[in-house]
């Protein structure tokens, strides 16, 4: 496996792989990967010639007060899985080759980045489409991975490869749980032991609502009543915000007659977790 900090070296490498006529997957990951990270590179591996494997803790998506200096980093942990996974190349830039001084040019996602997520972190999905465009510039995949757990993120970088005419498959993968159906994600190290307890409300919560919808219940404020008051019952959480949406315009509706998404944020103990349900 070949790893690659400069980015002049990592673009020559992305030619030299299209040149060859190669297919290149990309999977872009902040590091401290998991079992969900792994099953991302699986998918990559399945489908394409060679795997580029990206680790890039990006400052500009952390608001002040955020976790960026706390972000868990294991880069020698990280090779090791990347190597287990026959990742082709880790691509590891600092965070002056892809900001360097005079750095001004970023993305505007519009309106869908102002919502869910968007509405307590506002500027995060400008920052986050700006890397991964950057990203997609240097390797030049013919395709890249993303976890639906990260709904959001998946509709906005979708939107910005459509519209930007990227040429660029996108492609969302399954959200990889743990026994109690806890989403995986790198700030769940963050929590003790009665925060991972109390976490575990959450999948709860999801199930309880997929189990209304199956009913036949169609009520948004019902299921979000319900789930809300399932939230509840846990005194470490903090619901930052519960909504129906559909898929399409990320759009909150009122009854459930097409294709929607139950999404979430929560708090516990300050770390913050996030986690949907789809509906129809």
């Amino acid at each position: 496996m070949k790893i690659i900090e400069e980015i002049g070296l990592m673009r020559a490498e992305a030619v030299g792989i299209r040149s060859a006529n190669e297919s290149l997957a990309l999977v872009p990951t902040m590091g401290a990967l998991h079992r969900g990270h792994i099953e991302l590179i699986r998918r990559a591996r399945a489908v394409a010639d060679r795997v580029v494997v990206s680790i890039f803790v990006n400052p500009t998506q952390f608001a002040p007060g955020e976790d960026l200096e706390k972000y868990p980093r294991n880069l020698q942990a990280d090779i090791e899985v990347c190597k287990a996974e026959g990742v082709d190349t880790l691509f590891t830039p600092a965070v002056a080759g892809l900001y360097p001084d005079g750095f001004g040019t970023t993305i505007d996602v519009g309106e869908i980045g102002t919502k869910l997520c968007g509405l307590s972190r506002p500027g995060h999905f400008n920052a986050v489409a700006t890397i991964v465009l950057k990203l997609f510039n240097i390797s030049r995949p013919t395709v890249a991975f993303f976890g639906k757990k990260d709904f959001q993120q998946l509709s906005i970088i979708e939107r910005m490869a459509s519209d930007l005419n990227l040429c660029i498959e996108i492609i969302g993968v399954e959200t990889v749980r743990e026994a109690d159906g806890l989403a995986m994600s790198s700030r769940n190290r963050y929590l003790g032991t009665a925060e991972r307890k109390a976490a575990v409300a959450v999948p709860s919560a999801l199930n309880a609502a997929s189990r209304l919808f199956k009913k036949g219940v169609r009520s948004s404020g019902s299921i979000i009543s319900s789930v809300s008051e399932l939230l509840s019952r846990e005194s470490l959480i903090e619901v930052e915000y519960i909504k129906i949406i559909c898929v399409k315009r990320l759009e909150e509706v009122e009854f459930i007659d097409e294709k929607t998404v139950l999404a979430l944020a929560v708090k516990i103990s300050g770390t913050r977790l996030i986690d949907n349900l789809e509906l129809c």
